[in-house]
């Protein structure tokens, strides 16, 4: 039995969720997020204790593996309507920069043409300067989705450093060819 899927997701004051059908959908301050779940799991709302809880529907294999992906799906939705998520994302190298123009991100990362990508519903995406940007949102796999797809235009390569990263992330760098010589 998972041990993320035996705790139960705690509901703060100032969120309202409940349960329709197959459906969880949980509202808070900062917007409403819903979640369909699979027949293999038994979602229950306490009301009384204010919280959410998840139980396998059978003893299946399928039902094992959904029992902490719901759990943690939920606890998910409640963090994203109360505090939200922020991915935040930094490019180096000359001539590279970020842009917001409308509901683009625009993004000069050393090819011949201007990267447009749309920013979808849901998302707020600021350029604090030009070598960096920050995406906000309340769900946590939209977030992460776009901030991964920003990314992979041109990921940090490991020789000079060029390239999109993580805020914070540590890219190993090694030594060319020409330093080996010396």
């Amino acid at each position: 039995m998972s041990r993320i899927g035996k705790k139960p997701v705690v509901i703060p004051k100032n969120v309202k969720a409940s349960i329709d059908g197959s459906n969880v959908v949980v509202e808070g301050p900062l917007g409403k997020l819903e979640q369909w779940f699979s027949p293999n799991v038994k979602v229950e709302l306490d009301t009384v204790a204010g919280a959410i809880r998840v139980e396998k529907a059978n003893n299946s294999r399928e039902a094992a593996a959904m029992h902490g992906l719901y759990r943690s799906l939920f606890q998910n939705m409640v963090t994203g309507v109360t505090t939200g998520y922020e991915k935040k994302l930094e490019i180096f190298g000359t001539g590279y920069l970020f842009a917001v123009q409308g509901n683009v991100l625009q993004i000069r990362a050393g090819f011949a043409h201007e990267v447009q990508k749309p920013i979808p519903n849901g998302l707020t995406v600021t350029c604090p300067d030009q070598v960096h940007v920050s995406i906000k949102g309340i769900d946590k796999q939209l977030v992460g989705q776009f901030a991964a797809e920003v990314r992979s235009i041109r990921k940090a390569e490991p020789y000079l450093g060029k390239g999109i990263k993580y805020d914070g992330e540590v890219i190993r760098r090694k030594e060319s060819k020409a330093a080996a010589k010396k």
